[in-house]
C-alpha cells in the first residue's frame, strides 16, 4: 500500500490524539463519509479532525492553518476554524488538523429547498469573502487564471463523459465565451477556490456552512461565482447575482464557463463512480447533470 493510500481508522486517529493532545483523546470518535484529498472524522459534538489522506502536499492544510482564523472572523456562515495542530510523526507521515465542526448534511447529501434564501445567503458569504487578499495572500496552484488557461482541462473532461442528451456544441458554446471575456482587471481578492456540492453544507433547506478551503487562494472572484449554477436550484444565479451586486458582465461570463468545466468534472466523478473506479463518486453524477442544464439555460 502506498503512503496516499494509507489506511486511517478510528484506532489510529484516537492513537495520534493521546501522543499530541491527550485532552482530547476520550472524545467520541465517528468517520464522515467522503472526501478526497483528506479525510475527517468528527470528534465530540464541536471538532473534527482532518487527516490528509490523497494530499501529497502539506500545502492545503497549512494554508486552512494559516488564514481561515482570519476569514472565519468576518463571514456570515460557518467555516471550519484550526484550533489544534497535528504533526508528522513515524506513526502517521503526514498533516493532520484538529478543526471545528461545521453542522449540517453536504449537498451532495442533502437538497436546497429554499432557493432564494440560499441564493441570498451565497451572496452574502461570497461578497463578505471577496475583499482585497494581502500580498503574502497564496496564488492559485492548478486553478485561479483566465479560463483561457483552463482549456485542456476542459478538452480532457469534454472527451471523457458521456454526455447523454446535452449536445456538446451547446457545452462549447458556453466555454468559448468564457474564453473570449475580458480578463480579471481587479486586485487579488480571496477566493475560496472549490465550491461544489461536497463542498457546502445545509440545513433547512438552504446554505448553512462551507468547508473544505484547501484551494483557498488570492485572485479572480469569477472561480466562486461559478457556484451560482453549480450549487443554486434553477432560477437561482439570477437572484445571485442581483445580490452579489458586484460582477460585471465579463465576471459573470467567465463564471459560467468555469460552471460548465465544474459541471463536467461532477459528472465524469459520477461516471467513475457508477464503474466503480477509484475516487468515483456515484451521487455526483445527478449534481453534474442538473447543474449542466442550469448552465446552459444561462440566468
Amino acid at each position: 500500500m502506498i503512503e496516499s493510500e494509507m489506511e486511517i481508522s478510528e484506532d489510529l486517529v484516537r492513537e495520534l490524539l493521546r501522543e499530541q493532545h491527550p485532552d482530547l483523546a476520550e472524545l467520541p470518535i465517528r468517520e464522515v463519509a467522503g472526501g478526497w484529498g483528506n479525510q475527517m472524522w468528527r470528534l465530540g459534538d464541536d471538532l473534527a479532525v482532518r487527516m490528509q489522506r490523497m494530499d501529497t502536499r502539506p500545502d492545503p492544510q497549512l494554508k486552512e492553518r494559516r488564514w481561515l482564523p482570519t476569514l472565519a472572523s468576518r463571514l456570515p456562515l460557518p467555516i471550519p476554524t484550526p484550533v489544534r495542530n497535528g504533526a508528522p510523526s513515524e506513526r502517521f507521515p503526514k498533516l493532520w488538523t484538529v478543526m471545528t465542526w461545521v453542522e449540517g448534511t453536504p449537498l451532495d447529501h442533502g437538497s436546497i429547498t429554499r432557493g432564494d434564501h440560499a441564493a441570498d445567503q451565497l451572496a452574502a458569504f461570497l461578497k463578505a469573502l471577496h475583499t482585497e487578499a494581502p500580498a503574502d495572500a497564496p496564488n492559485a496552484l492548478d486553478r485561479g487564471g483566465h479560463p483561457k488557461e483552463s482549456t485542456d482541462g476542459f478538452e480532457n473532461f469534454l472527451r471523457a463523459v458521456d454526455l447523454g442528451h446535452f449536445a456538446e456544441d451547446d457545452i462549447r458554446a458556453v466555454w468559448d465565451d468564457a474564453v473570449a471575456a475580458p480578463e480579471w482587471e481587479g486586485p487579488r481578492m480571496w477566493v475560496h477556490g472549490d465550491l461544489h456540492p461536497a463542498n457546502v453544507v445545509v440545513a433547512d433547506g438552504t446554505l448553512a456552512g462551507v468547508v473544505d478551503f484547501g484551494d483557498v487562494f488570492a485572485g479572480d472572484p469569477a472561480w466562486d461565482l461559478a457556484a451560482a449554477w453549480v450549487l443554486l436550484p434553477a432560477g437561482g444565479a439570477s437572484r445571485f447575482f442581483n445580490s452579489y451586486a458586484q460582477a460585471d458582465e465579463a465576471a459573470i461570463r467567465r463564471a459560467r464557463g468555469l460552471a460548465a468545466v465544474k459541471s463536467l468534472f461532477l459528472l465524469l466523478m459520477g461516471q467513475n463512480g457508477d464503474r466503480g473506479l477509484p475516487g468515483g463518486k456515484p451521487n455526483w453524477g445527478p449534481a453534474g447533470r442538473s447543474a449542466l442544464e442550469r448552465v446552459l439555460k444561462g440566468l
